[in-house]
C-alpha cells in the first residue's frame, strides 16, 4: 500500500513540472486525493459493500471535483492533471501509464446493462474537455485532442481530434509533430483543419519550419555530391542555428 502510494507520488513528479515537493503533491493535488480514496472505494464494491464504497466515492467527489465511480478498473502509474470535472464511469478500464487532463469524461452511451463505458490501453493521453463515450477501445499510446467527442476506436499510437473526433494520420501530420517536437512544442491535439485563427497561424509557422528544413537538406545533399565537406554544418542545422547557411558560403 506505501509503495504504491509513493509510485503516485512519483507520477506526479514525472508529469508536472509544477511540482515542487512531496509535502505539496501529498496535501494539495486532487487527483492524487481522487486516486487515494478510488483504491478505498474499488476495493470495498469488490468485497460488496456496494453502498459504502459509493459514498467513498461520493465523498471524494465533493473534496476533490474528480468523479470516480468505485466499478472502474484503473491501472498504475495513472495521472489526473488538475482534475476539476473529470468523470469516470462504472464499466471504465483504464491502462498504465494513462494521462487524464481536466474536464474529461469517459462515460456511457446507453442505460443497458454490462460493459458501455470505454478501455483505454497503456500510455494513452486525453485531453482538457475531452468526452470519450460508449465501449470503445483507446489503443496504446492512443491520444485524444482538447474538447474532442470520440465515438469509435481509437487505433493505437493515433491522434484523435474534432466533434465527433477523426484520426489524424496523414503524412504532413507526422511531419509536422516531428518539427514542433524539434522545435520544443507539441501540438499534438490541434488539428490543421480547425477554425482557431491562433491554431492555424501555429500550423503554418511549424509547416513553414519543416519546408525550410526540407530545403535545407536538399541544399546540403547537393553541396555533398559537390565534394564541399559539411559535417559541422549538419550538426548546426539540426540545433536550428541561423547562421549556419552563412558559414556554408563562407
Amino acid at each position: 500500500m506505501f509503495e504504491q502510494v509513493r509510485e503516485d507520488i512519483r507520477v506526479v513528479f514525472d508529469r508536472d513540472p509544477a511540482a515542487r515537493s512531496t509535502w505539496e503533491v501529498v496535501t494539495c493535488y486532487p487527483g492524487f486525493h481522487a486516486m487515494l480514496f478510488h483504491r478505498l472505494s474499488h476495493r470495498l464494491w469488490q468485497l460488496g459493500l456496494k453502498w459504502l464504497a459509493r459514498w467513498i466515492s461520493h465523498f471524494s467527489r465533493w473534496l476533490t471535483g474528480i468523479e470516480i465511480h468505485p466499478g472502474a478498473t484503473i491501472g498504475q502509474r495513472f495521472f489526473i492533471d488538475h482534475g476539476m470535472g473529470v468523470v469516470i464511469g462504472e464499466t471504465s478500464v483504464i491502462g498504465d501509464e494513462c494521462t487524464l487532463y481536466h474536464g474529461v469524461t469517459l462515460g456511457g452511451t446507453s442505460w443497458n446493462m454490462g460493459k458501455r463505458h470505454p478501455t483505454l490501453g497503456k500510455g494513452v493521453v486525453i485531453g482538457a474537455g475531452a468526452k470519450v463515450l460508449g465501449p470503445i477501445v483507446l489503443g496504446d499510446g492512443a491520444r485524444v485532442g482538447s474538447n474532442a467527442v470520440v465515438v469509435k476506436d481509437v487505433p493505437a499510437g493515433s491522434t484523435a481530434v474534432g466533434i465527433p473526433a477523426r484520426i489524424l494520420d496523414d503524412e504532413s501530420k507526422l511531419v509536422r509533430e516531428k518539427t514542433a517536437e524539434r522545435m520544443g512544442f507539441s501540438a499534438y491535439a490541434i488539428s490543421a483543419d480547425m477554425n482557431d485563427p491562433v491554431v492555424k497561424a501555429i500550423h503554418g509557422i511549424v509547416d513553414h519550419t519543416a519546408h525550410i528544413d526540407g530545403c535545407i537538406a536538399y541544399i546540403l545533399e547537393q553541396l555533398e555530391k559537390l565534394g564541399v565537406k559539411i559535417e559541422d554544418e549538419r550538426a548546426t542545422a539540426d540545433k536550428f542555428d541561423p547562421e549556419y547557411l552563412n558559414k556554408i558560403v563562407d
